[in-house]
């Protein structure tokens, strides 16, 4: 009676293995991580050649203030890897505490473990939905509810930094601006340029302000409104024009997001298509005949190749995604 459920704990721990080394070997070949470096070592190259004339100091020093920003900027996110609960659930735009969310999560969990009982009385099964309901779900949704937030910013986000730049040129200050911005625009941007007034309100310099709104709104181009924000109150300059160029640059960035989305509709079509097909067809097969397929569910072998094939199902449906999938 216990060897069927030896079988299964091995199973799972064989699969655990084959997933950890093709995550440590082969992921990162898909990553982002290498391109990302090629990019940091291209901003981070400093021409060693002196600079001679009074002409070429200012350009020196505005180039000087703006590498030491990226390396700031570097060294935050390679701090920042590895988010904390609190950041992760500030960043989802959740109102809730680490602990209500953790709460909600281990009702999830009971929730998933009373379904599984339901239907069967294995203990290994339902710890694994437990699991999966108290800490894969929960994890899941909220990096889902964080990509949705900065999406829905980007929205307008362009549009908030027009106002900002038309008030500017007006006369009007920066904190005003910022007050028409979380006036009229509407929500994630509304919320977020209103935090960004009131903490410059409270005694927070605009640098200090707009760091934390890329901390809260963890997009790249919230990090370069903020990186512009403190170059400019570092060495001063034209603000309205260098708010212009970087709407500008936000734009086509958003253009050519939706054309690499375009392009690459019909591949993602054909990789939801060959991943879900083999679904499709176990499914109809055990509707069908469903004595045809109890070997794999009823002896030890067939669970051993079920894991395998999803062990193997899941390395294909990462390196599609990998390959569909294009940052901008």
């Amino acid at each position: 009676m216990h060897a069927p459920s030896t079988d299964v704990v091995v199973t799972l721990l064989v699969v655990l293995a084959i997933v950890a080394i093709f995550f440590a070997m082969i992921y990162p070949q898909f990553s982002g991580d290498a391109k990302a470096e090629k990019r940091k070592a291209s901003f981070l190259k400093v021409d060693d050649r002196k600079q001679t004339g009074a002409r070429f100091s200012d350009a020196a020093q505005r180039r000087k203030l703006i590498i030491e920003s990226l390396k700031e900027v570097e060294t935050r996110e390679r701090k920042s890897r590895r988010l904390s609960l609190d950041r992760r659930i500030v960043q989802a735009g959740l109102q809730m505490t680490k602990a209500q969310f953790c709460s909600w999560s281990i009702i999830s969990g009971i929730c998933f473990a009373l379904v599984l009982f339901i239907f069967t009385d294995d203990p290994l099964t339902i710890f694994v939905g437990y699991a999966v309901g108290g800490i894969m779900a929960p994890v899941i949704v909220l990096g889902w509810l964080r990509k949705r937030r900065g999406s829905l910013f980007l929205e307008h986000f362009a549009s908030a930094i027009d106002v900002i730049v038309r008030g500017v040129r007006a006369g009007l200050p920066l904190s005003e601006c910022l007050y028409v911005v979380a006036r009229e625009l509407p929500e994630p941007v509304a919320t977020e340029f209103r935090l960004l007034h009131e903490a410059q309100s409270v005694g927070f310099t605009m640098a200090q302000a707009v760091e934390r709104l890329a901390d809260r709104v963890p997009v790249p181009e919230a990090r370069f409104f903020a990186i512009l924000i403190t170059i400019q109150q570092g060495t001063g300059g034209n603000l309205s024009e260098g708010l212009s160029n970087l709407s500008t640059v936000l734009r086509d960035r958003k253009k050519m997001q939706q054309k690499v989305r375009a392009m690459s509709a019909e591949a993602k079509a054909s990789a939801g298509i060959i991943g879900a097909l083999p679904f499709a067809i176990s499914g109809i097969v055990y509707l069908t005949s469903p004595g045809y397929m109890d070997i794999f569910f009823t002896t030890s072998q067939g669970q051993i190749m079920l894991a395998l094939c999803a062990v193997w199902m899941t390395i294909g449906i990462v390196v599609m995604k990998r390959m569909i999938n294009f940052d901008i």
